[in-house]
């Protein structure tokens, strides 16, 4: 879907601007969006064709977002795929194009936006921007801006990324700053319960049954990402800045206290600053920010609790 005349915060125009987005559901139900990290794509829902969907288990027919009831938008974040240089864009960037993106589709206001990780971010900027246009926001794993901890193991991945630029070997960058983000999205007890007990190889040099596990990751992204891309969304990131005071809009939120890049900290900071909060789930998890993807329990109680919950309804904090 283009966007004529868009252009990012910093004023400059867009390459490539379009935005991808896929319907699933029934074309009357009531719309919502779904968003996830910045490797997910516009396909969120199984559709069939052999194809890997990246949350099937949650937008589903009789799912927590469940496509017999609700229509579902998919959308994939900017920069788009022909989009060749380097970006600098926020999540309030992205919402401004999901929003133009509605108008495109005669869509008024959004029944929910539901986001994870990075479209976590782009919704709680987009109830901030546009909070007419939304009924209410469930977003996981989403703060309203960023750790510094987290902006530092993000600048070395990007750091990595221009490295392969500048020498001509974008793909080996690629990969190896993917192996160095999976040892941010998981955590430590969850390598040690896989890999503590593996032999140690016969010399220096020779790889290790984890390392063999991350460079099998990172091969596996390298035809999913440019390196130009990455820095533009890894960056976005680190300019994520949302005042929770500006949200208005119903919010349900999700984190996970062994998250290294969201602190559950500062997800109680978001959390105490809201004007109409009405949960706030904090749940242990061995996956630490990948929880948003391996504790399908947790997150499917709570969607279903969000959907089917009436909004005058406010809800005090939950334990999972």
């Amino acid at each position: 879907m283009p966007l004529p005349g868009f252009c990012l915060g910093d004023g400059q125009p867009l390459t490539d601007a379009t935005v991808r987005l896929r319907r699933f559901g029934p074309e009357r139900a009531p719309v919502s969006a779904v968003l996830g990290g910045i490797s997910s794509d516009r396909r969120v829902a199984d559709v069939g064709d052999g194809r890997a969907a990246w949350w099937p288990r949650i937008v589903r027919p009789g799912g927590p977002v469940d496509l017999d009831r609700h229509q579902v938008l998919g959308v994939e974040l900017l920069p788009g795929p022909r989009e060749t240089a380097i970006r600098t864009l926020t999540p309030t960037d992205q919402a401004r194009a999901l929003a133009a993106a509605l108008d495109h589709l005669g869509i008024p206001r959004l029944e929910a936006l539901i986001g994870a990780s990075y479209g976590g971010m782009v919704g709680l900027a987009f109830a901030a921007t546009f909070p007419e246009r939304l009924k209410q926001l469930i977003a996981i794993s989403a703060p309203h801006r960023p750790a510094a901890h987290a902006t530092a193991l993000r600048g070395i991945q990007r750091r990595l990324l221009a490295l392969g630029i500048e020498t001509g070997r974008p793909a080996e960058a690629v990969a190896l700053a993917r192996e160095l983000a999976m040892t941010t999205y998981r955590t430590p007890d969850e390598l040690d319960l896989r890999f503590d007990q593996d032999a140690t190889p016969d010399c220096a040099g020779a790889p290790y049954a984890v390392c063999d596990y991350l460079k099998a990751r990172g091969r596996a992204y390298v035809p999913r990402m440019t390196a130009e891309r990455w820095i533009s969304l890894s960056d976005s990131l680190d300019r994520h800045r949302v005042d929770p005071a500006h949200i208005t809009v119903p919010t349900t939120l999700l984190g996970f206290t062994s998250d290294q890049l969201v602190p559950i900290g500062h997800l109680d900071e978001l959390a105490g600053e809201l004007p109409h909060l009405r949960a706030f789930v904090r749940a242990p998890s061995l996956y630490g920010h990948d929880g948003f993807l391996k504790e399908e329990a947790v997150v499917a109680d709570l969607i279903a609790s969000a959907l089917a919950e009436p909004l005058s309804c406010c809800l005090s904090e939950i334990a999972a």
